[in-house]
């Protein structure tokens, strides 16, 4: 029988609130969050069966199976380059909302409140493309017309809305079901591709030189080809925004973040090569806006690409609902220190659920008017906007990782967490910023400069309205760098 205090909390329950209450915080949330749930959210975002699956057309079409066979290695060390930065980050600071405390921390409160902005800009959206992406696939499947989406959506969202504003607990337990899922889903569809579906040798993948752009230039077109790897390997940090909720956060948060990478880049990996390899005419399939399941159908029956449908669209909605729940979080944490408009309100906790109930509703509003705003006067803004975002989100990855290295530079920052890099966490830090450089510029080559120009007009506006608004009123986190580092506890 394990020991509880008297006021029914397990031990470690108080061990852990106490390391919160030295960060400056009163332990709002619950702590329900096992270890493996710490993995399981930012593996659910992550989302390897939604990402795969719905956007294949976007890289085998430019970059060819090239694109995928040695894009998504590639993509997978430089991603997990952050992830251990993030880690050892995650692991000294472990708060709700996590990059932005990181960068207020190491950084001062300017720098805290653009990585807030980035990442509630970049979350939103991702929220708004998941949640309208099931929507829409969902009202295909069932025979819909295309309007029947924008209902559809409203539904998902206030699913979302419903599962977390009653309790941690019940997100925890489907977030764990969602991994399982995914890892299951991986499994049937690659033994099943390999088995019964292959049509091309294992050299297919590291095929070059095909591309469908209208200027024939393969090297950009592999290029392109990255986006998928890279917007799907987006999400990770869920672990982080969920610490208060987690047990043992220190320790566990940062093997979440590490696992879910780890996890998805094998998966992702092979569930991408199966489906590659089974491509019988490279032409039609890229011809084909649902080219992954065009494969799938094309090598064993329109029964299994319903099936595999049908796989991604639960894949959707949970990816969605974790979203919701690392949105709400930051949004949280972000009002916690005044950071937002009526504050107080979004900070707001309540007292049976113990969840951020008004930041849980901004969360899913918020997707809302973005996909109503955008979505039904071009497709194309909606993409923009979203890509846009998404490469905020890499900003937003950035810039505590630099303070970071910056700080430890100037022996500003010594203490570390229990898990921490040593020798090498300073050259990890500055290559996890000279690859989230890269992947902005990649992000921003042809045809992807209207998403790059309105990320710089981004960063520009909300640089106008901290100095101009912010800055005089907003302190940042409530216990500063120079306090944690000089305690002897």
């Amino acid at each position: 029988m394990s020991e509880r205090s008297a006021g029914g909390a397990p031990p470690e329950e108080h061990g852990d609130a106490g390391a919160l209450g030295r960060l400056g915080y009163a332990q709002e949330l619950l702590r329900r969050m096992s270890g493996f749930s710490s993995f399981a959210v930012s593996f659910s975002i992550i989302s390897v069966l939604t990402g795969c699956i719905t956007a294949y057309s976007d890289a085998i079409g430019p970059g060819g199976p090239a694109a995928l066979g040695i894009g998504w290695p590639l993509v997978s060390a430089g991603t997990l380059l952050v992830a251990l930065a993030m880690a050892e980050l995650a692991s000294a600071f472990p708060t709700a909302g996590a990059l932005y405390h990181w960068s207020a921390l190491l950084g001062g409160a300017g720098w805290g409140w653009l990585t807030a902005a980035m990442n509630l800009v970049g979350q939103i959206a991702i929220v708004a493309a998941i949640d309208f992406g099931c929507a829409s696939e969902l009202a295909a499947t069932l025979g819909l017309p295309a309007r029947a989406a924008f209902a559809l959506l409203v539904a998902v969202l206030a699913s979302h809305a419903l599962v977390n504003a009653v309790s941690v607990r019940v997100v925890a337990a489907l977030n764990d079901f969602s991994a399982t899922v995914h890892i299951l889903g991986v499994v049937v569809i690659v033994l099943a591709l390999l088995v019964w579906g292959r049509a091309q040798p294992v050299t297919f993948l590291a095929h070059t030189g095909f591309t469908t752009r209208a200027d024939g230039n393969a090297a950009l077109g592999f290029a392109n080809g990255l986006v998928l790897s890279l917007f799907t390997f987006t999400g990770y940090d869920a672990s982080a925004h969920l610490a208060e909720e987690t047990h043992d956060p220190a320790r566990r948060t940062p093997w979440g973040i590490l696992t879910s990478v780890l996890v998805s880049a094998v998966a992702g990996y092979l569930l991408l090569a199966s489906i590659t390899l089974a491509i019988r005419d490279l032409p039609a399939v890229t011809a084909d806006r649902h080219a992954a399941l065009f494969v799938m159908r094309s090598a064993l029956g329109d029964a299994f690409g319903r099936g595999a449908m049908g796989l991604a669209l639960a894949a959707m909605w949970f990816c969605g609902l974790s979203s919701v729940t690392s949105l709400s979080r930051t949004l949280y944490a972000f009002a916690r220190d005044g950071g937002l408009p009526f504050s107080r309100a979004v900070a707001r906790v309540g007292r049976k659920t113990r969840t951020p109930t008004t930041a849980i509703a901004i969360a899913t509003a918020g997707p809302l008017v973005l996909v109503l705003s955008t979505a039904p006067f071009s497709d194309s803004l909606f993409d923009a906007m979203a890509k846009m975002a998404t490469m905020g989100l890499y900003v937003s990855y950035a810039t505590p990782v630099l303070l970071g290295a910056l700080a430890r530079h100037r022996g500003r920052w010594m203490r570390m967490g229990p898990f921490h890099l040593r020798g090498l966490g300073v050259a990890i830090a500055w290559a996890a910023v000279a690859w989230s450089v890269g992947v902005l510029v990649v992000c921003s080559l042809p045809p992807n400069q209207l998403p790059a120009a309105m990320l710089l007009g981004a960063l520009v506006v909300l640089a106008v309205v901290y100095h101009a608004f912010v800055r005089a009123r907003f302190a940042g986190p409530r216990v500063k760098l120079e306090t944690l580092e000089s305690r002897s506890d």
